[in-house]
């Protein structure tokens, strides 16, 4: 979470701010508690006392600031009385993906555990029969993407005329997946008479009209302005020609101190040739993309949370909703497309008040992507130069590197094994026992300059290519 939330008391004294001060039920707050938390974030304060009053809500927040939390947590509350009745939901969460909507459902059964809530998450990916079965019993809370959600209900197995509250999460990313006229369609199918909340990082001019057409007088709250990068987060792009990413990338890993990454291709194809890449090079990466299944692409993250792999290669259906806590590093493999895919990706690190990095690589091609990415934040993203690398880089002496380059160049020189099996094997001289020279010990390549080796930590190899291009 974001750092907790101060207000002044009639003294005009800043206090720190707890969930108790937020009018949550005993019940709730016990729950709170368990999971570990005492004081709310600057979302979290603002926006759940007038949910609880029920007023419609825009929250304009970026991601890692506790914001499913502060429609959830009030949500168990207001849910807590009333009566479950069959295909009928009583309230709706809308999520642009899988992942996203299993994250908000997890927030639910961690919260919500003090509480006779059913809940059900309509997702693609997995069995439609058990999702129907769970409708038919009533539930309390659906959580659903507009895909199925949409199937289901033009199947006539769903009922939306008992629907009280709507959240819709992520808004912006529903506009860019084209789910627009998807929500538009099941907004007219909900009863007038309900409480909206819709939240998203940014709010490009077709999300801001879709909430002038269906929220009532909303509350707006923003606890950060549109498309900017967590001060946490220190960013880095880095020039880099296209056939020279991998390279780049392992240096990195290698070198920056990476205990946990995300790594995030355009393409679905690079995520999987990646992947086989960095594991040929002995690293622990997994992967998660579009064309797997649900149950598959949980396990991968599983194993990534367990810390079983330490590195999972992702497309952008992983880019939102994900709150795994400790990733260090984020690298964009390729500069995202689109430039708030690139607030949402770099978010997956410093998050809950951690430090983290987040490195873009930029190809010649990339250059109107990146400018893009820029222009959206409001700020232009640093270079990545020596002065950054985590370990010291310390350049080889020409007289120290010459046994280094002698040695590549006999290496080159020497036949294949193949070519040496096919040369007549040259008799050897006899030689008598008193002409044998005395066995001398050959020098160690090491002994010349054991007295000018590096310090632990420091980098002794030649500084890479991509580091001479942003030197300065």
């Amino acid at each position: 979470m974001a750092a907790p939330f101060a207000y002044p008391n009639h003294w005009g004294i800043h206090k720190r701010m707890n969930f108790a001060d937020l009018g949550l039920s005993p019940d709730l707050l016990a729950a709170v508690a368990d999971a570990g938390y005492t004081e709310p974030t600057p979302i979290q304060a603002q926006a759940i006392p007038p949910v609880l009053m029920m007023k419609d809500i825009i929250g304009i927040a970026q991601t890692g600031t506790g914001k499913t939390a502060s429609f959830v947590l009030p949500m168990i509350d207001i849910m807590a009385s009333g009566r479950r009745r069959a295909l009928m939901p009583r309230s709706l969460i809308l999520a642009p993906t899988r992942e996203l909507a299993a994250q908000v459902a997890e927030n639910f059964e961690k919260y919500g555990k003090n509480h006779d809530l059913k809940l059900a998450l309509l997702i693609g990916g997995v069995q439609m029969g058990d999702q129907v079965k769970a409708l038919n019993e009533g539930v309390d809370v659906l959580i659903a993407t507009p895909g199925r959600l949409m199937d289901l209900f033009e199947r006539g197995k769903i009922l939306l005329n008992g629907c009280e509250l709507l959240v819709i999460d992520e808004a912006d990313r529903m506009l860019d997946m084209g789910f627009i006229p998807d929500i538009e369609f099941i907004c007219d199918k909900l009863p007038e008479n309900r409480q909206t909340m819709l939240f998203s990082a940014t709010m490009p001019p077709p999300i801001e009209k879709l909430a002038k057409k269906f929220l009532k007088s909303p509350k707006r709250i923003e606890v950060s302005r549109a498309a900017t990068t967590n001060k946490d987060i220190t960013a880095f792009k880095v020039p880099v020609k296209s056939r020279q990413k991998r390279e780049t990338l392992r240096w990195l890993l290698r070198h920056d101190h990476v205990e946990t990454a995300i790594i995030f291709a355009n393409r679905k194809t690079t995520v999987r040739e990646l992947n086989k890449s960095l594991q040929s090079h002995g690293f622990a990466s997994s992967e998660i993309h579009g064309d797997m299944d649900q149950s598959s692409r949980l396990k991968e993250l599983d194993r990534f949370k367990k810390g079983e792999v330490n590195i999972l290669v992702a497309s952008d259906v992983a880019a939102r909703g994900l709150d795994i806590k400790g990733v260090s590093h984020v690298f964009n493999f390729d500069t995202p497309w689109h430039p708030d895919d690139y607030v949402h990706r770099i978010g997956r690190t410093g998050r809950a008040g951690a430090k983290g990095r987040a490195f873009t690589f930029v190809a010649e091609e990339d250059g109107e992507a990146i400018a893009n990415v820029e222009k959206l934040t409001g700020k232009e993203i640093p270079v990545f130069g020596k002065k950054d690398v985590r370990v010291e880089l310390v350049e080889p002496s020409k007289e120290e590197d010459r046994p280094r380059r002698e040695e590549r160049k006999a290496r080159e020189d020497r036949p294949e094994r193949s070519e040496r099996s096919e040369r007549p094997a040259r008799p050897k001289p006899e030689r008598k026992a008193e002409d044998k020279p005395a066995k001398a010990r050959k020098p160690r390549r090491d002994d010349a300059r054991e007295d000018e080796r590096g310090k632990p930590g420091e980098w002794n190899g030649p500084v890479p290519g991509f580091l001479e291009v942003s030197a300065g």
